[in-house]
């Protein structure tokens, strides 16, 4: 059993729960490295207030269906799951007794690379999805802010091999973003499992 020592983020209208050793460090290890190899990273260009600008990190996105995802006026059509990707989503699925569709993953090459406040509120994603967040690599922090009360606010270091589970109405009331910093920091990997129906 791999969902131990759960850590709950106790936020206002919305679940999230963060597990620091998911997986452990030799398999962190060997999943990073693989990952950095297995998988065509692109880095694709985002408009932000009418204006283009390369995405400050790298992306991939993978399904067991045909179903893109759009964010950012980008439209991501789906790879087959495949590797070390597929033995990560197998597990994560029989300890959360749940079947993702898909996988959206970020690989942030430095302290530079980042993913601007947000929420995973897609239509594709349905009402209050699940977003299961795995991290392997650099430690980045990970910032939440509540929509309506500026007072609501947390923040957590994701740990190599931890996992975020967020879930609930956290998408319709909370935003959230890893920041740049000016550490020199090693390449993360953020693999972010959903249900795209």
């Amino acid at each position: 059993m791999r969902l131990t020592s759960e850590i709950n983020l106790n936020l206002k209208d919305g679940d999230a729960y963060y597990y620091h050793k998911f997986f452990n460090k030799p398999e962190a290890d060997t999943f990073l490295k693989n990952l950095l190899t297995e998988i065509k990273w692109k880095q694709d260009n985002i408009n932000i207030f009418g204006k283009t600008y390369p995405q400050p990190r790298l992306t991939a996105f993978f399904a067991n269906n045909n179903q893109p995802y759009s964010y950012s006026n980008i439209k991501m059509k789906p790879k087959d799951f495949m590797g070390d990707l597929l033995t990560i989503k197998q597990i994560l699925e029989t300890e959360m007794d749940i079947k993702f569709t898909s996988c959206l993953a970020n690989l942030y090459r430095d302290g530079q690379d980042s993913n601007g406040w947000h929420a995973d509120n897609e239509k594709e994603l349905g009402i209050n999805p699940i977003i299961a967040s795995i991290s392997f690599g650099a430690e980045r922090l990970f910032h939440l802010k509540h929509k309506k009360d500026n007072t609501l606010r947390t923040r957590i270091i994701l740990e190599h091999g931890s996992l975020l589970i967020m879930k609930g109405a956290t998408q319709h009331n909370w935003l959230h973003q890893i920041p740049k910093t000016k550490k020199d920091i090693e390449q993360r990997i953020n693999l972010t499992f959903r249900i795209i129906a």
